[in-house]
């Protein structure tokens, strides 16, 4: 994959940027959704695809993107496919920041050091070049004016603004009610980003755990569970809620 096109990640991260306080809106959800983008990405490039609720790797080829390589070998390391909400409700230590980083490094963002109560050290993050969100918020704006059906990747960055609660961060207001439920409605056009939309509001309630088995059949070992329940994701970055420039 080459590294000239944006991945979904790089873009609901932005999409989330305040540009005024250089903090993200939402930020546990956006993690979840952050996780939940990388599968989006890998089944636009063609290397994992739905299995009814769940995600199988198809073409175990790296994408020659680091951070999406990760998560694809440890797709692939499961050996059967996995059910979207558990992956997406597992922890992702430090996702958010490996993001913030990248766009660093891009130029597209810059780390303005500052500190909490006069004490904390934080980190902001400004945009830096600003035509790069416009560009993906008029992609979004457009879906939801138009009412055309948006290509998949847009429908998919749609779907996820809605799950992780960016509606009402990019249209707040009564004035923005109308333009967030068209934002909910994109969900329906891409098959994989609506799946993927739903894992992550599905572990936001509380549905990722998987049912308790039974007792073991006497004389056989019971099998392992799976891992229960949604980790807190912690605030990778600690960036400020800092006062607008």
């Amino acid at each position: 994959m080459g590294r000239s096109r944006r991945t979904l990640p790089e873009e609901l991260l932005l999409l989330a940027l305040d540009p005024a306080t250089g903090t993200t809106a939402q930020p546990q959800s956006l993690d979840l959704g952050l996780a939940g983008a990388q599968l989006v990405e890998l089944a636009l490039a063609g290397r994992i695809a739905p299995d009814g609720d769940r995600i199988a790797v198809v073409v175990p080829r790296p994408t020659g993107d680091p951070t999406l390589d990760c998560a694809l070998e440890l797709l692939r390391r499961r050996g059967a496919p996995v059910r979207a909400v558990h992956w997406i409700g597992g922890p992702r230590l430090g996702l958010r920041q490996t993001y913030l980083s990248h766009l660093e490094r891009c130029g597209m963002v810059a780390a303005v050091p500052g500190q909490m109560c006069g004490v904390l050290p934080t980190t902001r993050y400004q945009a830096t070049d600003t035509a790069i969100s416009r560009e993906i918020r008029a992609r979004l704006d457009s879906a939801i004016r138009t009412g055309v059906p948006p290509d998949p990747r847009t429908a998919a960055l749609a779907a996820l603004a809605h799950a992780v609660g960016l509606g009402k961060h990019l249209y707040p207001g009564n004035e923005g009610r109308s333009s967030r439920s068209r934002l909910r409605d994109l969900i329906r056009h891409d098959p994989m980003g609506g799946l993927v939309a739903h894992a992550v509001m599905d572990v936001q309630n509380g549905a990722a755990a998987p049912p308790r088995r039974g007792p073991a059949a006497p004389g056989r070992p019971a099998a392992p569970e799976p891992a229960r329940g949604v980790p807190m994701q912690p605030r990778h970055g600690s960036m400020a809620r800092a006062v607008a420039h």
